[in-house]
């Protein structure tokens, strides 16, 4: 058998060789790791267009339908996850493309989600940056969690996570998404809001578990960034565009929330001179959510796995 090439995408800290053993696949295939991210779809084409296999990390590069065009060559395309909303999964099985996915834990974006919220109840950042660089001690005035009310939109697995250590912590869990019963959110220890609009106007702090889809696409924007309390936090862990992000700007500089947190832009690597990177009370992070190594290892050996199962003939957690 000839040797396959393969390129594993968007290796931003380079640990994708170390995190799993390539070395099953010598002689079958030739592995090559990408650090930098591809945003030309020019640039991308040329890069992959000697490549029959394809490791791509979460969303960070899109293929859609025009990208497999220009691929002849590709034949298995592999996503960390088991869902990834970039890929256009039609367009693969019309190309050939056999699409895998990895397995993956739900433990680390709840981690995170406490990360931020805390980080801005409790002015982490601001009162480091002082302490660091010889500033006031003390400056902020931290915001309570005991007794306050966490509202989250959207309760599936990584919801259910951080209502549990929302209560934990003695919060008031309350919970909405359209499709959410009383039962259900009873059993992972929340009530259920009467409404969206409700939730907003009565949580000190909102947290983002949705889907991205059609239903939950611009979901809060700036009438519902309005009805938030002033002395509110949101953060949002899921996907930048189920929140208006000009809005979400206007809201930040015009005082309407106390702060907000992210890990997810609409456009990653966030740009230099995005205003989000200089927006009053706001917390960012580079898309950390899932960026573990517990994670990285279930994403890189599965994939090791995937292309395995694949020169077997007998494909494993097949997507579409």
């Amino acid at each position: 058998m000839a040797t396959l090439r393969c390129a594993v995408l968007d290796d931003y800290q380079g640990v994708a060789r170390d995190l799993a053993d390539w070395d099953r696949l010598a002689g079958r295939v030739d592995v090559r790791f990408l650090d930098r991210h591809l945003t030309d779809h020019d640039a991308l084409a040329a890069e992959l267009a000697d490549c029959e296999i394809v490791v791509v990390m979460r969303e960070r590069t899109p293929f859609p339908a025009g990208l497999f065009d220009r691929l002849p060559r590709l034949r298995l395309l592999i996503t960390s996850g088991l869902r990834n909303a970039s890929i256009d999964l039609a367009s693969a099985a019309a190309h050939g493309v056999t699409v895998c996915g990895t397995p993956s834990s739900s433990e680390p974006p709840a981690e995170l989600t406490w990360a931020l919220l805390l980080g801005l109840a409790r002015g982490v950042v601001t009162e480091n940056d002082s302490l660091r660089e010889g500033g006031p001690w003390q400056t902020t005035l931290g915001a309570d969690l005991h007794g306050s009310r966490l509202g989250l939109l959207g309760l599936g697995k990584i919801g259910t996570r951080v209502a549990r250590v929302g209560a934990a912590f003695g919060m008031d869990v309350s919970a909405w998404s359209q499709n959410l019963t009383e039962e259900r959110a009873a059993a992972a220890g929340a009530t259920l809001a009467a409404s969206k609009e409700e939730l907003l106007e009565t949580s000190d702090f909102v947290s983002v578990h949705l889907v991205l889809g059609d239903r939950t696409r611009g979901l809060i924007g700036a009438d519902e960034l309005r009805r938030m309390r002033r002395t509110a936090y949101l953060v949002n862990t899921s996907r930048a565009a189920i929140v208006d992000q000009d809005a979400l700007l206007r809201a930040l500089r015009e005082g309407w929330i106390a702060g907000a947190g992210s890990d997810v832009f609409e456009t990653e690597p966030l740009p230099l001179d995005h205003s989000l990177r200089t927006a009053p009370n706001f917390l960012g992070l580079p898309h950390l959510g899932y960026v573990t190594r517990r994670n990285y290892e279930g994403y890189f050996r599965g994939a090791v796995e995937d292309i395995e199962a694949y020169l077997s003939g007998r494909p494993v957690r097949t997507l579409g």
